[in-house]
């Protein structure tokens, strides 16, 4: 955000104090003031958010840019994260520099009718009258004074264009409000592609070349120091000839054209994977309102934590959903898991007989189109030493695929993974939406079990909603060795979490490492860590070797999370105040599911 604000910064102040003192356009200066300065500065800025608005959508891009790890490590993957939130910033920044150039040039159009009127005196009226004459030029594009300022706009290419872009705007912003997308998504939709015409109208905007400078052949002849003050010769005077005038070349197509053959390769990827066919393997209804779709698409490939966008052409042939895959990698089909959250989800739960209906015939399944995979957030879980995932209700689903991905990589001999720990925490409201998950953590649970691996996982259950039936139930069934909701070793708890107690506990778990190196011969080293000192010490004299170097490392822990947004503030407010200030301490690091 800081890069951004600088780039618009730099580039606003440049342009503004190139277009103030510039010489060709000192005569352009006197009739228009700072206010010219004002509106080419930020048409700049314009040009540069244009530039980059369409970027951050361009989920393609930041799948591949996600699994370039040589570019993209540490710190930098997890903006990617953030390209929504970057994608509104760039749109405020828009609509913030648009707000500057209409208003400056409103006040320019006033200026240059008024310099048309009889008021208009000295240098003033002599510039404005240019062009009156044979072989001269004009400064002002209104040529008489009794002209309203608003139907002289309207007859150039700028002021029509103009509006067109400032009207499409004021659409796609009121209408991209978190109150507008839920109450009615095809709307939200629809006035979103307004932005077609608002890149069409912005590329032509400046063809019409209303803000006009001296030409540089004319700047050779005419002296503007020495011919300023000797308006009344320029006709007369050889030193000083009738300056010329040009408008200047557009250049917003230039900054545009390449986001815009970008995103059209975006959606042209789109089309052709929604032309690809999609089957339908499996269909099961869970409790608490929960659809589970298991489907095979040819050439699909995934990796824990992706997700994919839906579309069923029998609810709507413009929206598309994003879903968290809940299939792991090694499977020979991918799976999601879709709760009844809205009107879309609700329908699609409809068409596919859940609710309670008699699910449908395979051949009387509903068409769907899939788009994808994305990467996301949750991929970087296997890049942490110790990584803890927080879900809550439906948020779940993203860790289904992580956990599967864990179960086979345990299951397969391979190289030992990087990720030595991971802690699990699922708060939900509904009992009966533990169903469909206890059996994936049971499995895992005997998996672990059975490889001598118990410390490896380590699961948190949370139950914050309950009626009094089933608190008797529970009450009567506490001391059998495993809980009576979930069927787990685990017991579940009642209520919500209390999160300083656990990041405090986490943190006290995974202090910082501390290794030593013994340089055995020039140009090599041995590592020896804590928890296995014989390997660094002297046998006969159980200490440390002589000419061993201590060094501390920062223990690293991933923090990922998918749920609302109120939790989301608690969970990145306790990252921070538990990571160490010593860069060699404990460090949390936040990492929000987001689509």
């Amino acid at each position: 955000m800081l890069s951004w604000l600088g780039v618009n910064l730099y580039l606003f102040i440049d342009m503004f104090y190139w277009y103030e003192e510039e010489e060709s356009f000192h005569y352009t200066r006197v009739i228009l003031g700072s206010t010219l300065a004002w509106a080419r500065a930020s048409a700049l800025c314009l040009n540069f958010n244009c530039m980059l608005i369409l970027i951050p959508i361009s989920r393609n891009l930041i799948s591949f840019i996600r699994g370039t790890s040589i570019c993209c490590r540490g710190p930098w993957r997890r903006q990617l994260d953030k390209n929504l939130k970057f994608h509104k910033l760039v749109a405020y920044g828009i609509a913030v520099n648009a707000t500057i150039h209409v208003v400056a040039h409103f006040f320019n159009l006033e200026r240059y009718r008024w310099s048309q009127s009889k008021e208009a005196q000295g240098l003033l009226a002599a510039l404005s009258k240019l062009g009156n004459t044979p072989n001269e030029s004009y400064l002002n594009p209104i040529r008489t004074f009794p002209m309203n300022t608003t139907t002289e706009l309207l007859r150039t290419i700028a002021g029509v264009t103009g509006l067109v872009i400032s009207l499409a705007l004021v659409l796609i912003m009121t209408s991209s409000t978190e109150f507008i997308r839920q109450a009615s998504y095809e709307l939200f939709w629809c006035t979103h592609h307004v932005f077609i015409v608002f890149f069409l109208s912005l590329a032509i905007h400046g063809m019409g070349r209303i803000v006009r400078g001296q030409t540089q052949d004319s700047l050779s002849l005419h002296n503007i120091t020495f011919c300023r003050d000797r308006y009344a010769e320029w006709q007369t005077v050889a030193q000083c000839p009738v300056p010329q005038f040009s408008g200047k070349e557009p250049s917003a197509w230039k900054w545009i054209l390449g986001p815009v053959v970008l995103y059209a390769c975006e959606r042209i990827i789109r089309f052709w994977r929604f032309q690809q066919e999609v089957v339908i393997t499996k269909v099961v209804s869970h409790p608490s309102g929960v659809l589970e779709l298991h489907m095979k698409k040819r050439g699909f490939k995934m990796a824990p934590g992706q997700y994919i966008l839906v579309q069923c052409s029998a609810i709507s042939s413009l929206e598309w959903h994003p879903f968290t895959l809940t299939s792991a990698p090694q499977e020979d089909f991918f799976s999601v898991h879709i709760r009844a959250a809205g009107d879309w989800t609700a329908a699609l739960l409809e068409a596919f007989g859940a609710e309670g209906r008699a699910l449908q015939e395979p051949w009387r399944l509903p068409r769907l189109a899939v788009d994808g995979p994305f990467g996301a957030a949750l991929t970087d879980v296997f890049h942490y030493p110790v990584s803890v995932c927080i879900a809550a209700g439906i948020g779940v689903t993203p860790f289904a695929a992580l956990l599967k991905s864990i179960w086979y990589k345990c299951s397969e001999a391979q190289t030992p993974l990087k990720l030595s720990k991971v802690y699990f925490y699922w708060i939900c409201r509904d009992a009966r939406a533990f169903e469909w998950f206890a059996d994936l953590l049971l499995s895992l649970e005997t998996r672990m079990s059975e490889q001598g691996k118990t410390h490896f996982l380590s699961y948190h259950i949370f139950l914050t909603g309950w009626d009094e039936n089933q608190a008797v139930h529970i009450a009567l069934h506490w001391d059998e060795n495993t809980d009576v909701i979930t069927g787990l070793k685990q017991k579940t708890f009642y209520g919500r979490p209390n999160w300083n107690n656990e990041f405090k506990q986490i943190a006290y778990s995974h202090p910082r490492t501390v290794s030593m190196f013994e340089e055995r011969s020039e140009g090599s080293e041995e590592v020896c860590h804590v928890g296995n000192w014989s390997m660094c010490q002297d046998p006969e004299a159980g200490d440390i070797v002589p000419g061993m170097i201590l060094e501390q490392r920062s223990s690293s822990i991933g923090v990922f999370f998918c749920g609302p947004k109120a939790l989301s503030r608690t969970l990145q407010k306790m990252c921070h105040l538990y990571s160490s200030a010593d860069p060699r301490g404990v460090h949390f690091y936040y990492n929000k599911e987001s689509f």
